[in-house]
């Protein structure tokens, strides 16, 4: 776990993508008032390898079509496909505060009301509050309100398995939610909404499924990367990291495909594309770097981790790596190893 920080930290899956009103996440670093206990996190986040210091770079300027290439499934003309998106919320009951709930059964009712915390009831009802929410560290409140929300959209309470129009948006509200599922814990919830979506590769999903009115001819993914990287990802908090494994081994795959098809090609701004999913290429790495810790992959950890150093370009980044991989060799026991590392880190410093 990380030695740093043991709560899971949700910001790394908003990093590059288009700005949107749910970036407030990104930002509620430390913020606990509703978040419950907190649960392990995988070896090596981002705030292991420095404060999430890829997340600090400017946003990519780069078109949408460059950040939501993704290949679509074939569609037969006439023929209704088979595999459709159907999602929908899985509690018909809110999240309590847990704080106040023991309150309340320890001391009295009474005394558990004198706990203040904003709820959906204090907010507006939309993406504004949402971010209020967020903003203020009641997580709980905002999966509640996400709820409302994907209600309104008819997915919610009692509507998974019926067909249903998806939008950036909806899938943005979805990806939040399950995010911040998995940062309170609630991993069987997120299991369970989240297994609709798969590997987000059915038809539906995708701006080309839709009549090009709707979307003013986009194509590609509606649904951002980092909703990808979350439901690879997500075995490893229900304890089947193999399986998250093999799930980020093909998203890399991918990822790795496109990054290559961007370097070799004469399109407008190749390089700085080029230089968008190299990111995203990384972030894919650290989480593969996760999951062969949580299975003792050490030989891949090693593999993988010089594979990341030699391809970080700044100073600080490799340093931070190179840190993080000492720590990695020290909790295996290797202690010669892992001052072989600490040694190189300190010489990046003082160099």
């Amino acid at each position: 776990m990380s030695l740093n920080n043991p709560e899971p930290n949700i910001s790394k899956y908003f990093a590059n993508d288009p700005p949107s009103c749910f970036d407030s996440l990104t930002e509620a670093k430390g913020a606990t008032s509703q978040g419950g206990p907190g649960v392990p996190e995988t070896y090596l986040s981002y705030d292991y390898l420095g404060n999430n210091s890829m997340e600090q770079k400017p946003a990519f300027n780069v078109p949408d079509s460059v950040r939501d290439l993704w290949e679509p499934p074939t569609i037969i003309p006439g023929v209704p496909p088979s595999n459709l998106t159907m999602p929908g919320v899985s509690v018909a009951t809110d999240l309590t505060d847990p704080v106040q709930d023991a309150v309340g059964l320890l001391v009295d009712t009474a005394e558990a009301q004198q706990r203040k915390l904003l709820t959906p009831d204090n907010v507006t009802q939309d993406e504004r509050g949402l971010r209020e929410l967020i903003e203020n560290g009641c997580f709980r409140s905002a999966v509640n309100l996400t709820a409302r929300l994907l209600t309104i959209k008819q997915q919610g309470f009692g509507h998974a398995g019926y067909p249903v129009k998806h939008s950036p948006n909806s899938l943005q509200l979805w990806f939040t939610r399950l995010a911040l599922l998995v940062k309170l814990g609630q991993y069987e919830i997120a299991r369970v909404e989240a297994e609709p979506f798969g590997s987000l590769s059915n038809p539906d999903v995708f701006y080309e499924f839709y009549h090009p009115d709707m979307h003013s001819d986009r194509k590609g993914s509606m649904a951002p990367f980092s909703f990808r990287l979350l439901l690879a990802e997500l075995p490893i908090y229900l304890g089947t990291p193999r399986l998250a494994l093999d799930r980020l081994t093909e998203l890399l795959a991918v990822v790795n495909q496109i990054r290559s098809y961007y370097s070799r090609a004469t399109v407008p701004q190749a390089k700085e594309a080029t230089e968008f999913w190299s990111v995203r290429e990384t972030r894919v790495l650290h989480s593969i770097v996760n999951c062969a810790l949580a299975v003792k992959d050490f030989s891949l950890v090693e593999q993988l981790l010089e594979r990341l150093v030699e391809g970080s370009p700044a100073e600080t980044q490799k340093r931070n790596l190179i840190s993080a991989w000492g720590r990695i060799r020290l909790q295996c026991g290797d202690i010669l190893g892992a001052e072989k590392k600490f040694a190189e880190a300190r010489r990046l410093k003082d160099g």
